[in-house]
């Protein structure tokens, strides 16, 4: 995607150091931060300065290279692991790209890893593209046959940002908004600001607006009202973790959006990479942690001031406890369809195992 003239990936390797865009200052500053070493790959994974499960992967998988230029050892290979598995408990792609890493590395000297590391990371990298376009063409079908049927704009409506920000490019759940635009098709994006951490606010709108798309920012709890009133044509949302059997884990907020589409009859699409279906679980509700994150996301908020400073304020009592659950799961049984880099599943084990036959022994 560009920035101005510019274009960008969220992750990618400059004079032999691996930058990163930290999210956490969007949209009121771009910066441009460098990696160097093992801890700083952690702070960024954990204190999301990258974010979104297919961003969190690709930089787990750089963390790896550069722990390997730091200790390229069976321990230091170790380490690397376990600290950056520990940063975010609830996107799959981090585990899949650590593993991944893991089994690639381990059976090498340890004066060769570091380079090894470094050429598969930067694979898991362009694969991760490759998946968002190929999601982006199979989405763009679905708003093509709205469009069509409807003889007008089509209204999508998203949550959270699933966008080029949390992907390496393309984004999941824009990807077919980002084709549907290049392919000359009208529509309108309602944007969920997305507390606590107001994701969609920040980073959806910034790309939106960015990139010419029409589009308007809205609280979260408009959505059921719009879907009401026939102002939303499609939800399409991104996912953190899919159970072999089609439940969805993604930002909180997503199943109250797929209660209010299946209410209202409006579809509800998930933009599915593969990497984050996790064939070991079955019942999301049940089987998936989901992050408890710090109260003090819930009870403060950052933003720009008339004189253009950026602060941070409080909004609720001192004296208020907050809960900060990162995520939440959606059934299955709401969801219209799953998009994948294969083409589009419907939300069901059947479903997947066609698309993933490979996967299908793991099923039940």
């Amino acid at each position: 995607m560009k920035i101005g003239q510019d274009q960008y990936r969220s992750i990618w390797v400059e004079d032999g150091q691996v930058k990163i865009i930290d999210q956490t200052l969007l949209p009121h500053k771009f910066f441009i931060v460098s990696l160097r070493t093992l801890a700083e790959a952690a702070t960024a994974i954990r204190d999301m300065w990258v974010r979104g499960a297919p961003l969190i992967g690709a930089t787990a998988a750089y963390g790896m290279a550069i722990a390997m230029r730091e200790d390229a050892s069976d321990a230091g290979l170790t380490l690397a692991h376990d600290m950056l598995i520990a940063t975010r408990p609830t996107a799959v792609n981090m585990r899949w790209a650590l593993e991944d890493m893991t089994a690639l590395l381990r059976p090498l000297v340890p004066s060769g890893r570091a380079e090894a590391a470094m050429v598969r990371a930067a694979a898991i990298a362009d694969e991760d593209v490759a998946i968002n376009g190929a999601i982006g063409d199979h989405g763009l079908s679905v708003i093509r046959a709205i469009a069509e049927r409807k003889g007008g704009p089509v209204n999508i409506l998203t949550h959270c940002n699933a966008g080029w920000l949390a992907t390496v490019d393309w984004g999941t759940a824009t990807a077919p908004i980002y084709k549907a635009q290049a392919a000359g098709i009208p529509l309108h994006v309602w944007i969920d600001e997305t507390r606590p951490r107001n994701q969609g606010a920040h980073l959806t709108a910034w790309e939106m607006a960015g990139n010419g798309i029409s589009h308007t920012l809205i609280v979260d709890n408009a959505g059921g009202h719009l879907m009401q009133h026939g102002r939303v044509d499609m939800v399409i949302v991104g996912t953190d973790r899919t159970t072999a059997r089609g439940d969805v884990c993604n930002k909180i907020g997503t199943y109250l959006k797929a209660l209010a589409a299946h209410d209202n009859g409006v579809p509800f699409y998930v933009a599915l990479p593969s990497p984050t279906i996790d064939w070991r679980v079955q019942d999301g509700v049940r089987e998936i942690p989901i992050e408890e994150r710090s109260s003090d996301e819930v009870s403060f908020v950052h933003g720009k001031l008339a004189d253009g400073s950026i602060s941070r304020l409080r909004i609720s009592p001192e004296a208020t406890p907050a809960a900060n659950p990162a995520f939440d799961v959606t059934p299955a049984r709401l969801i219209t369809g799953l998009i994948t880099e294969r083409g589009i599943a419907t939300a069901s084990a059947a479903g997947l195992a066609a698309l993933f036959p490979e996967h299908s022994a793991v099923t039940p």
